[in-house]
């Protein structure tokens, strides 16, 4: 589906506004989000994360857990379980939340290009590196229904090549793109990454009405402000940090790369990985009952050191 078709058809959203809820989890400043289509009461969970700390090892379902109790206390059902990307900052509870609720499981059909990068990184040579941990790769101006409201997608590259953004109704779940307007735009260098797709990504969003509301992936909350995740177009044309730096494609690739040089890797991104490229499936235990993650050295050469 084109931009100028799928705007033209964003026109008469009016009587599709979704209801978003969004789940701030604070250890990895993500956002999960339930939203929902308030004439039939059907849901979908966006990017839920599944807890696990670095330093003992473990795993929890706390943020999880957050998303099944409203949805209960609200009576609602779930269709569908989406994830944006494969994150590298947090576990995702895709797979926890499907065994809770039979709902479909769902990400971005270049999912397979990332399999296939970090397959020989982690040095998986049985892994099927074919997407069919999930119940539907999306394509690029794909539509499917979350009750009777259409979801549109869009091929989101820049952040990680398999990337997508969702469309519902009048809300676009953008993730790793644009963050708040305050924050400015997310990283492009890792493996897969690219700065000048990421400008391209941001542009079609851009392009949506400019009513649309916005909801990011992540807030790391500038001056110790509160958590903050909704925007829409039009804030975001007129006060994103970085886009009022950089005006062009040049620009923003020259401003994008020079950030990323000096940023250090998120500190769960070899775990991360190895569980998301699963979707969301921890690995399966050993003779002994436990559960062990397989942890590359020297695997990024490049990354910079805190």
């Amino acid at each position: 589906m084109s931009t100028a078709s799928l705007s033209q058809s964003a026109l008469d959203r009016s009587t599709c506004r979704s209801q978003v809820n969004a789940f701030f989890e604070r250890r990895t400043c993500s956002i999960q989000y339930v939203v929902s289509d308030p004439a039939t009461r059907h849901c979908a969970l966006i990017d839920p994360v599944l807890d696990y700390d670095e330093k003992s090892g473990s795993v929890a379902t706390v943020s999880a857990d957050a998303l099944l109790d409203f949805v209960r206390k609200h009576d609602l059902t779930v269709e569908w379980i989406l994830d944006t990307h494969p994150h590298a900052d947090h576990f995702s509870a895709a797979a926890y939340l499907k065994e809770r609720t039979g709902a479909k499981t769902a990400i971005g059909e270049r999912i397979v290009d990332v399999q296939r990068l970090w397959k020989k990184i982690y040095n998986l040579a049985d892994f099927p590196a074919d997407g069919s941990q999930w119940d539907r790769l999306m394509a690029d101006g794909d539509v499917f229904r979350i009750g009777a409201m259409d979801v549109k997608v869009l091929f989101s590259p820049g952040h990680t090549l398999a990337s997508i953004t969702y469309v519902v109704g009048d809300a676009a779940f953008i993730h790793d793109t644009l963050f708040m307007p305050d924050y400015g735009t997310a990283r492009c260098d890792f493996p897969g990454g690219d700065a000048r797709a990421m400008w391209r990504t941001i542009q079609r969003i851009l392009s949506l009405p400019d009513e649309t509301r916005l909801f990011v992936g992540h807030d790391y909350m500038p001056g110790g402000r509160a958590p903050a995740w909704e925007s829409t177009v039009a804030s975001q044309k007129a006060q994103n940090v970085h886009l009022l730096q950089a005006r062009t494609e040049d620009e923003f690739a020259s401003l994008r790369q020079a950030r990323d040089a000096k940023l250090p890797m998120p500190k769960l991104i070899l775990p991360a990985l190895q569980v998301n490229m699963t979707g969301g499936r921890l690995p399966a235990p050993e003779s002994n009952g436990t559960r062990y993650l397989k942890i590359p050295l020297d695997a990024l050469p490049y990354a910079v050191w805190d």
